[in-house]
């Protein structure tokens, strides 16, 4: 029997955080997710999923799914390259940026764990692997709204958990602020330990030169998103102005808005975002590119289904540990010796966790 896809199931959940966070431009309390999942004929499915800060516009990416989904239904999934490129097209009038990639990226990378499934391998084996674990930092906590108290019990935790890196947020409206906290962490985890700093697009380029420089004794392994993400120019010249490197793209939309991003030299290091960049297919197209300008890539949120990209792209250095989603799963990811280990179940590696779900749906 041909291997059909019947059905595009779509499902809206509410993820709340234990308290409210802060970066210098989100105020966050809860993640909105959208779950998708592809039927087939043959009973194998294929998952994933999308979401939004605090589920604002969460209908929205839920039609868009519900739409894009028809090109998916009573085709062959094995064909994910000609279905991507169909709907590319389809929606060139209404943009190859925002909501319709959100929901394209979500559709082709639960295509493509259903095509792990069928193959009967782990997705990093189709895709041709070059590892099993990967380098990664810890990114749930050391927020801007946390006082020194919390830092100190942030890093600690991190530290317990066994990571070897962590990420703290700056980029508030004190640089004194941002400096003083910065080391806080540098103290309490000591030299060996990898930190990384987010400034998540709130300085000017000027500014971020200066926070760069004063942040200069602290060994930072990068210091990410300094400006505007669509201040191609003012990342070039931070990055020009500072021995520390510079990490960006994790706003960036699909190969054709990284490659923008790689002809300006405008980072160090390339963070492509699971959701924004159109999935598994896309994001490979990606890791290639950035390799052939000698640029490592480090993946952004969507820990569990990045991972199969960073077990077959070899340029890929580490990925971003985020705990938002864990309940959403029956699998847990694993840390060993500060590296996550990437799993040798099928496809993506990680189910739907559906009982733990039913507690969380928004209807």
């Amino acid at each position: 029997m041909s291997i059909k896809i019947t059905a595009i199931k779509r499902q809206k959940v509410a993820l709340p955080f234990t308290h409210p966070i802060k970066t210098a431009i989100h105020d966050m309390r809860s993640v909105g997710c959208l779950l998708v999942t592809i039927e087939t004929n043959q009973g194998v499915v294929g998952e994933s999923y999308l979401f939004t800060l605090n589920g604002a516009r969460l209908n929205a990416f839920d039609e868009m799914v519900k739409g894009l989904g028809e090109f998916f239904e009573g085709e062959n999934p094995r064909y994910i390259e000609g279905i991507w490129q169909r709907i590319w097209s389809e929606i060139n009038p209404t943009g190859h940026k925002g909501v319709t990639i959100a929901a394209l990226s979500a559709l082709d990378t639960a295509c493509w764990d259903l095509n792990g499934k069928l193959a009967e391998l782990p997705l990093h084996h189709l895709f041709g692997a070059c590892r099993d674990e990967i380098d990664t930092y810890a990114s749930g906590g050391l927020w801007l709204t946390d006082d020194e108290d919390q830092l100190k019990q942030d890093a600690k935790d991190f530290l317990a958990q066994g990571f070897l890196a962590m990420k703290v947020r700056v980029g508030s409206t004190d640089i004194q602020r941002d400096i003083k906290r910065v080391g806080i962490v540098r103290d309490l985890i000591g030299d060996d330990i990898q930190l990384m700093a987010d400034c998540n697009q709130s300085l000017s380029a000027k500014q971020a030169i200066r926070l760069g420089k004063a942040l200069s004794p602290f060994n930072l392994t990068w210091l990410e998103e300094p400006v505007s993400a669509d201040d191609l120019d003012g990342h070039a010249d931070v990055k020009t102005a500072l021995d520390i490197d510079i990490a960006s793209g994790e706003t960036e939309y699909t190969r054709f808005g990284m490659q923008a991003m790689l002809q300006k030299r405008a980072c160090d290091i390339l963070m492509p975002d699971l959701q924004r960049v159109g999935g598994l297919s896309e994001m490979r197209k990606i890791a290639a590119l950035s390799s052939a300008y000698h640029v490592p890539i480090s993946t952004h949120i969507f820990t569990e289904h990045s991972l199969s990209i960073a077990g077959s792209a070899h340029n890929c250095v580490s990925v971003e540990h985020m705990p938002w989603f864990e309940a959403l799963f029956n699998e847990e990811m694993e840390l060993r010796n500060g590296k996550i280990q990437i799993p040798h179940r099928l496809g993506c590696g990680f189910t739907f966790n559906h009982s733990a779900i039913a507690k969380l749906r928004v209807l």
